[in-house]
């Protein structure tokens, strides 16, 4: 289990709506992390996760995924992060992320195809 903050803030060039979250990691490590999206794979939401450094940064373009539940009865407590221990499920929550950057990335295109 993972423990998450999330917090509004602005980082370092990323837009004012970036969402961020601090993971405490098994090892006592916080890590701070922008939140790309959250996916629903079979029935489950995932959390993709840019682990940022201290400057607010991510060089190596490496993504975490986490499970993701929500309290439904009370939507203010912070969500929690599950560590996926799967091999299938973190591959299908890959896939699905893969997909997700082809959309995002056609969708870019044809905006900019749109405002020229």
């Amino acid at each position: 289990m993972v423990h998450s903050t999330m917090t509004d803030k602005d980082t370092n060039g990323y837009d004012d709506e970036e969402m961020t979250v601090e993971l405490e990691l098994d090892d006592g490590q916080v890590v701070n992390c922008a939140v790309i999206t959250i996916l629903t794979v079979d029935k489950k939401d995932y959390i993709a996760l840019l682990p940022l450094d201290e400057n607010g940064n991510n060089d190596d373009g490496e993504v975490w995924f986490y499970q993701y539940e929500e309290d439904e009865n009370n939507p203010d407590d912070e969500p929690i992060l599950t560590y996926i221990d799967d091999d299938d499920e973190y591959e299908n929550v890959a896939d699905a992320f893969d997909e997700y950057l082809d959309n995002v990335e056609f969708d870019e295109i044809v905006d900019n195809e749109n405002e020229q």
